[in-house]
């Protein structure tokens, strides 16, 4: 084995970034994980491609905005980041208006690499 304390996990975020904690919570652990050298991935779903859209103005709720800190990934090796297509065109979204760049992906290309993980984590 070439090193069996890697793991092959994937981050799924659903949910938009404000409003709850969720995507705030999972890139934070993304970050934790990362520095332990895990093979990580991270796809946006549904409200979660929001996560990563440019551009995004939180004064108007009273919250300082992380979206950019998606940003930091490449420097922690994390650069498998995937986006589902039919939730970025119900949204009315293009690859040209998120921060990442990620390859965009049928849900069908998506399940087949959820398949491939050890450990798929949902926020």
């Amino acid at each position: 084995m070439e090193n069996e304390h890697v793991k092959k996990i994937m981050h799924v975020m659903r949910h938009a970034p404000h409003g709850t904690i969720y995507s705030y919570e999972g890139l934070e652990m993304i970050l934790i994980m990362a520095a332990y050298e895990q093979d990580l991935s991270v796809v946006f779903i549904g409200d979660g491609v929001y996560a990563i859209k440019k551009n995004q103005d939180t004064a108007g709720i009273g919250i300082k905005g992380f979206a950019k800190t998606f940003m930091a990934l490449d420097g922690y090796d994390v650069e498998k980041l995937y986006v589902d297509r039919v939730s970025l065109d119900e949204r009315g979204l293009s690859e040209e208006d998120l921060l990442v760049d990620v390859e965009v992906l049928d849900s069908s290309e998506i399940g087949a690499l959820m398949n491939e993980q050890d450990v798929i984590i949902h926020h």
